[in-house]
């Protein structure tokens, strides 16, 4: 089934996983190579995108992002 998102934003954590990940001093390879040694596998240009919003996100990475930055997982929905 094809996804279908209104608007130029293909996620509304983007943001906050940058705010997050610089808060901690950590650098996009950094949390890629973390992600990695939980089976979440998001290469260094996809957290990228990601933070830019103009990659989407699915649950498992998610999950994967709250347990690598050690935030829940509501935190990422916050302005």
């Amino acid at each position: 089934m094809a996804r279908i998102i209104d608007g130029e934003e293909k996620n509304l954590i983007g943001k906050n996983v940058r705010k997050f990940r610089t808060e901690q001093k950590m650098s996009q390879q950094e949390l890629s190579i973390k992600l990695e040694t939980i089976a979440v596998y998001i290469c260094r240009g996809s957290i990228s995108r990601i933070e830019d919003q103009t990659r989407t996100v699915s649950d498992i990475e998610l999950y994967g992002l709250a347990k690598i930055l050690n935030k829940p997982i509501e935190s990422f929905f916050e302005e």
